[in-house]
């Protein structure tokens, strides 16, 4: 009987940890901050050849507008490249910020990261190198909660503005994707300290 009721226990205790992360996960993405920062990072996605993704769009877009409304003087984007590709994302997503108006000298493009924990690490490396400390970052918004827990982790002060367009937000589906996907690689980041990027479904 009581192995009965450690197991059922055990359960519970998983059911209410997963629904709080994903709570968790939930309330953050609706969170914008426009609190001035010393950088706007933008998280990397697909692109090809030069031309960001639809999802990467959306997030450079999102910098776009916080750098237009003086949230920071400075764009950050991140992400290295696919075996065969010419461009990696930074130099894509820096590619598609210079088209828009942004001046060639306030963006830097940190071309490394193959998932989000590589990435938030080189942006925070090279940021610390020039003496920078503070960072909006911009992703999809159930990215958010993840995406901020790395960047503190690694000495930022950081908090988020994430994209409110593009196909991670299109739909119910895509909604409940993101939030499921990200709040099972958020419990394993914070058990294992390892990033895992699941494979992202809402559309390219």
């Amino acid at each position: 009987m009581w192995i009965t009721r450690l197991v059922a226990g055990a359960i519970v205790m998983g059911l209410v940890l997963v629904g709080g992360m994903a709570f968790r996960v939930w309330q953050v993405a609706r969170i914008d901050d426009y609190t001035r920062a010393d950088a706007i990072v933008v998280l990397g996605a697909a692109q090809y050849s030069g031309t960001p993704s639809s999802v990467f769009e959306a997030r450079l877009y999102q910098a776009w507008r916080l750098y237009e409304n003086g949230v920071a003087p400075r764009v950050i984007t991140v992400g290295g490249k696919q075996e065969g590709d010419l461009y990696t994302e930074a130099a894509s997503g820096k590619l598609y910020l210079e088209e828009k108006g942004v001046p060639s000298a306030d963006i830097l493009a940190v071309e490394t990261g193959s998932d989000t924990l590589r990435s938030i690490e080189a942006v925070a490396a090279t940021m610390h190198e020039s003496g920078l400390s503070s960072a909006v970052l911009v992703s999809d918004p159930w990215h958010s909660l993840r995406t901020r827990t790395m960047a503190r982790d690694a000495g930022l002060h950081a908090w988020t503005a994430p994209t409110r367009t593009g196909p991670a937000v299109y739909t119910r589906e895509s909604q409940f994707h993101g939030i499921a996907r990200e709040t099972g690689a958020l419990l394993w980041y914070q058990l294992t300290h390892f990033s895992a990027d699941f494979p992202y479904e809402a559309g390219q």
